[in-house]
Formats: structure tokens, sequence, C-alpha cells
């Protein structure tokens, strides 16, 4: 089969590697019908993460289902499925509490040996370990594209504002607007948030958020501060969300956020950052961060697309074809698509 395979950092290509088979009972395998290329796959393609040349990367998958072991019942051969960008094992400390994200046998697909050996899903065939709690059903309607932002990018945008405790009447603002910011916008508008301050500096995707109902603030050419300072009576958000994972859009959430308030870290994070503590002290700040629970997350933010109450294809850039992966990441690297769908 074919699949997208990291050689060195800035260089994918496509290369046969053999089918996979289903090894535990649980196991089910998916022959992938679209694919995503996501932010965190370009800190593989950059070397920010380490990872094996020659690995198989990505980990956003819809496909049908072509194998299954005889313990998987949440699915059968036939069915039309997505899936998380890890697993989880479902009977664990943190499974049982519903942090499946921090399952003690988590793997991500996609992400080499430091996050489980497994292989990704920019491929035409994956397999799906702990499939029961991996896949879901794709809604009769949905289209591939939407059900790919349920596995990992609107999964994460949402956790960012919900995690966040992010109350009807709310004001939030994110800072970074690649598809997990822009999906984060759309969560926080559906949730409720009085007023949506977007900050970025591609003139592109702050019109897109300006599209999808946010306050766009450009963040050289504007003062993010004074913005919110003047669209907020208490100067500052109640939840301001870093969506890019760098330094700098940290300390932007930091400041945005109003005393008390909550700063919702979604950014990947690979390195050590520096945090001005005097900052965040003095204004008593609350900070969540890591992974998202996009699997605890799941059924709510399918149900939410299914419905079109969430909206993704405003976010849908081009659609490529496996073989054209490596044009694809350097589109995506130059930041001319908000989201490529790789179809097998």
């Amino acid at each position: 089969m074919r699949a997208v395979t990291f050689q060195e950092p800035g260089r994918v290509a496509v290369e046969e590697r053999p089918e996979p088979e289903p090894l535990a009972p649980d196991d089910a395998v998916v022959r992938v019908e679209a694919s995503g290329i996501c932010g965190s796959d370009l800190h593989i393609y950059h070397g920010r993460v380490q990872i094996e040349p020659g690995f198989t990367i990505g980990h956003e998958y819809v496909g049908t289902v072509v194998a299954a072991g005889d313990a998987v019942t949440g699915v059968r051969e036939g069915d039309r499925v997505l899936g998380t960008f890890h697993t989880a094992c479902g009977t664990c400390f943190f499974c049982r509490r519903g942090v499946y994200q921090k399952c003690d046998e988590a793997r991500v697909f996609g992400h080499g040996a430091t996050l489980g050996s497994l292989q990704g899903t920019q491929a035409e065939l994956a397999l799906v370990p702990r499939a029961n709690m991996t896949l879901r059903r794709v809604p009769e309607g949905l289209s591939d594209a939407a059900a790919l932002f349920a596995g990992d990018v609107m999964g994460t945008g949402y956790h960012a504002v919900v995690a966040a405790g992010l109350k009807p009447g709310d004001t939030c603002a994110v800072v970074g607007l690649g598809p997990v910011g822009l999906c984060a916008v759309m969560a926080a508008r559906a949730a409720g948030a009085s007023r949506v301050i977007a900050v970025d500096t591609v003139a592109d995707r702050l019109e897109t958020a300006r599209a999808l109902g946010a306050h766009a603030v450009h963040g050289v050419e504007e003062d993010p501060r004074a913005a919110v300072k003047s669209l907020t009576e208490v100067g500052g958000v109640d939840v301001a969300v870093d969506a890019v994972g760098h330094p700098g859009a940290l300390d932007t959430a930091i400041r945005l956020a109003r005393k008390a308030g909550t700063v919702s870290i979604v950014g990947v994070y690979a390195e050590r950052a520096e945090v001005h503590m005097g900052v965040l002290w003095i204004k008593g700040l609350n900070v969540i961060s890591g992974h998202a629970n996009v699997m605890g997350h799941l059924d709510s933010v399918l149900a939410m697309l299914a419905t079109g109450r969430l909206d993704v294809s405003p976010l849908v850039s081009r659609e490529m074809t496996l073989e054209d992966a490596p044009d694809a990441y350097a589109a995506y690297d130059r930041r001319e698509a908000l989201k490529i769908v790789l179809r097998a």
C-alpha cells in the first residue's frame, strides 16, 4: 500500500508499505478514503517532534472498516468510520475518569516511538487498535472533510473553550487562527460567548474569523491588548486561548485574559517556554493545557457537526491526492491553505 512517510525536516515521501492486519482482538483495519494534514504534522515536518525516518505520518482519517477482530463490537466491516488521533484502553485510572487523552496505554497515530510507535493514517490502509474506543460511525450525510475535523481539530477547538469553563455571555480571545484556532472561534460562538476576539497576522485567516462572527485583530498592525480593553468591560476576556504553541502567543493570551480569568493552552509545545510568572500570578489566572480530550468530546462534536451547529466547510481549502503529499505539505507550510484533505 502507499503511505506518506517522514524522511527528514522539510521532506516527506510516498512509499510502499506492507498492508496492516489486526493483531489484537479489539483491532480494526480501515481503508482510508480521506486524511488530513494537521498543524501538529507540521511540527514533525519541521523536526520539532522527533520521529524515525520512514515512519508513516498523519492522524486524521475517515474510511471504511475492512477487517475487525472478534472483540470489536462498536463497528463492523463495511461501516464508514472516523477515528480519534489517539487510542485509549478504557479501563485505566485516567480512562475511568474520562481523561482519555492521558490513558496509561494511549498511542498517537503517526508520531513514532515517542508516542507509541503507531503508524500514521496518511496511507491507503491503517491499523486502528482499541477500535471500540477509537472509532465511531460517521453520521449519515456528514462529509468526509467534516468528519475529519471531529477526530482532532474541532475536538481540540471545542476542548479549548469547554475545558476552560466558558459560559453563555462570557468573552473569549483566540490567539492564532489556524484550523484549531478557527474551530475554537466557532466553538466559543456555539457555546454562547457574547464576544469572540480573534488575533492573527494572516489577512485571509482574519477575514475567515470575521465571517465566523469574531472581531478580528491583526497581531502586529493593531494592538490586541488595546482592542480587548476597548471591547470588554473589565479590561480582559474571561477565556484566552493559545492556539499556536509559541511563547509569544502564550504571552499574548496571558495579557488578554482578565483578572482571575482562564488561559487555555491547546497549541503544541515540545520544548521549554518562558512565562512571565509575575503577570500570571498577580492576575490570579487559571491555566489549562495539554492534549485535548477529543475522545471525550467526540459524540458531542459529531452531533453538532451533523446538525450544522458547527460548520467547518469554510476551513477546507483544497483536496489533493495521496501522491501529492510532498506538494501538499509544502503548501501547508507556506500557509497557503487552512486544511488540506488527502484522497487515497
